[in-house]
C-alpha cells in the first residue's frame, strides 16, 4: 500500500510502514519535523492542528480540516498545506498572514498556525463569514476581535500564484474501495473491520480511547456514497459519505431549520470531513441528525453483500451503544421527503458553536382546521438513544392547537423520556427545556419568532 499526496507543493509517496491509523498531526510533526501545526486538545476541536487540505474529490474542493484526527490513508490523492507552506518561495508573507501581523492578531502564538490555515483555506475559497470560519479555532489570550479584524483586511487581496494547487494521480489503496459495490465485498468479507469515513467519531477512539485498529476501511473514495439525488418527484436521496458541508446546501433549499442547526454542528473543520452517514451509524444518543431525521420519517438504507433493506429510522436505534446491523452491514443512504414545511429543529448547548447537544430536539407538527393533524416529534440527549417523544404526540393529535394544549401535554414528556444527569445538563433541566421547545414551536407558528441569537428587553 503506497499512500499518494502533495504535502507543501512536493509529493510524498508514503509505503507501508505508515500504520494506516496514524494521524496527519503525529506524521508531519514527528517524521517531517512540521511543528508548526500544533497538538492542543487532539480531538478536533480547538483547531491548533488545522490544515488546508485540496480535495478533487468532493464538492468543496478545498477543505480546513483537523490534523489530529485526519487519517493519513484520507490524505490519499490530495494536496496539503501546513502553516510551514503558505508564505510564498521567497518568503513573502500571505496576506493573511501580513494582515495577522498588521493587526496585532496573536499573542502567545500557540493557537496562531490553526487560525492561519484556517483564513487562508477562506480566503482561497472566497469565504467571508469570518465568524462561522473561525468557529472551530479557540484562542484564550488575544481575542477575536484583532483576528477578525486581520481576516477583514485581507478578504480583498488576490490569491497568491503560489497556492495553486492540484493533487496527484495516483492508484486506488486497497483499504479504500471506490464504490459501495467494492464496499460491500471488502466488508461482507471483513466484518470486524471499522469503517471510517470522515473520523471526526473514530479518530478520538485512536488519540484518547488509544485503542488499535487491527482492520479499517475508508470510505472517503466511495464516489457513489457521496451522491445527493434531488431527482425524485418527492424525496431526496442522500449517500452515507456525503460530508455535513456537502449537505448544507441541499438543507438550505429545502429545510431551513434544519439547515440551521447544521451550521452550529461541530466546526467548519469538522463539517468538513464528518459524514450523515457516520453520526447515524454510531447510534450516538446526543447525535444532533438522528431527531431530525426522525421527525422527517426518514428512510434509511442498509446493505450486507448484494443484500439490500430499508426501515424507518428511528428502528435502527435499537439500546444504547445497539443498532439494527448485522455484521458486515453498512449504511447506504437515507431517504428524506422532498417538503417538510412544518419542521424546526432546536439544538441547546453551553456554547452557540461548536458545542455538543445537550438537548437537541426536532418537531413536525400539522395543523389543519386548527387542530392538530399529524405530530412526529424527536429528541436527542434525553435517552439512550434518539427517541420519539410518542405520549406527547398522541396527547397532541386531534386537539386544537394552542398554547393551552401545549401546557396541558406537559405531564406526558415524563412518560416518554426519563433522561440522565451529566455534565452538560441535568434530568430536571433536560425535561424542562423539552417543554420549552414545544412552546417556542408553538409561538413560532403564531409568528412570534425566537432566535436564541436575540436579545430580549
Amino acid at each position: 500500500m503506497t499512500i499518494s499526496f502533495h504535502l507543501n507543493g512536493e509529493r510524498v509517496d508514503l509505503t507501508d510502514e505508515v500504520p494506516p491509523t496514524t494521524t496527519l498531526l503525529d506524521w508531519l510533526r514527528e517524521t517531517r519535523g512540521l511543528t508548526g501545526t500544533k497538538e492542543g486538545c487532539n480531538e478536533g476541536d480547538c483547531g491548533a492542528c488545522t490544515v488546508m487540505v485540496t480535495d478533487p474529490d468532493s464538492e468543496q474542493g478545498l477543505k480546513a480540516l483537523n490534523a489530529c484526527i485526519l487519517f493519513m490513508p484520507q490524505l490519499h490523492g490530495k494536496a496539503v498545506r501546513t502553516v510551514e507552506g503558505l508564505a510564498g518561495p521567497d518568503g513573502t508573507l500571505h496576506p493573511v498572514q501580513q494582515a495577522m501581523v498588521d493587526h496585532h492578531g496573536s499573542q502567545c502564538g500557540f493557537c496562531t498556525p490553526g487560525f492561519i490555515a484556517s483564513m487562508v483555506t477562506a480566503h482561497t475559497a472566497g469565504k467571508t463569514e469570518h465568524d462561522t470560519v473561525l468557529a472551530g479555532n479557540l484562542c484564550r489570550c488575544t481575542g477575536y476581535a484583532p483576528i477578525i479584524r486581520a481576516a477583514e483586511a485581507a478578504a480583498d487581496a488576490p490569491i497568491p500564484d503560489w497556492l495553486s494547487d492540484t493533487a496527484p494521480d495516483v492508484a486506488p489503496l486497497t483499504i479504500a474501495p471506490q464504490s459501495s459495490d467494492e464496499l460491500a465485498a471488502i466488508y461482507a468479507a471483513q466484518p470486524d473491520a471499522t469503517l471510517i469515513g470522515g473520523a471526526t467519531d473514530v479518530g478520538l477512539w485512536v488519540t484518547k480511547q488509544l485503542r488499535e485498529l487491527d482492520r479499517v476501511i475508508f470510505l472517503n473514495r466511495c464516489a457513489d456514497l457521496k451522491i445527493i439525488d434531488v431527482t425524485a418527484p418527492d424525496t431526496i436521496r442522500i449517500g452515507a459519505a456525503v460530508t455535513m458541508a456537502e449537505l448544507l446546501p441541499t438543507l438550505d433549499e429545502y429545510y431551513p431549520s434544519y439547515a440551521s442547526m447544521v451550521r452550529r454542528y461541530g466546526s467548519e473543520q469538522v463539517r468538513q470531513a464528518a459524514t450523515i452517514g457516520g453520526n447515524v451509524a454510531n447510534g450516538s444518543p446526543i447525535g444532533d441528525n438522528p431527531p431530525a431525521l426522525i421527525a422527517l420519517d426518514a428512510t434509511l438504507h442498509l446493505r450486507h453483500g448484494n443484500t439490500r433493506r430499508d426501515l424507518p429510522i428511528e428502528e435502527f436505534f435499537i439500546d444504547y451503544g445497539k443498532q439494527d446491523r448485522v455484521p458486515g452491514e453498512f449504511v447506504e443512504a437515507i431517504t428524506i421527503p422532498k417538503t417538510a414545511p412544518h419542521l424546526a429543529c432546536y439544538k441547546l448547548s453551553k456554547r452557540f458553536d461548536q458545542d455538543i447537544s445537550a438537548v437537541m430536539g426536532a418537531f413536525s407538527i400539522a395543523v389543519e382546521d386548527g387542530k392538530v393533524a399529524s405530530a412526529r416529534i424527536a429528541f436527542g440527549g434525553m435517552a439512550g438513544t434518539p427517541k420519539r417523544a410518542t405520549h406527547v404526540e398522541t396527547a397532541l393529535t386531534g386537539q386544537p392547537w394552542t398554547e393551552e394544549t401545549v401546557m396541558t401535554v406537559a405531564d406526558e414528556w415524563a412518560k416518554d423520556f426519563t433522561p440522565m444527569s451529566d455534565m452538560r445538563a441535568s434530568a430536571e433541566y433536560r425535561l424542562t427545556t423539552a417543554k420549552n421547545m414545544l412552546q417556542r414551536y408553538f409561538l413560532e407558528t403564531q409568528g412570534q419568532a425566537r432566535s436564541v441569537r436575540e436579545v430580549m428587553p
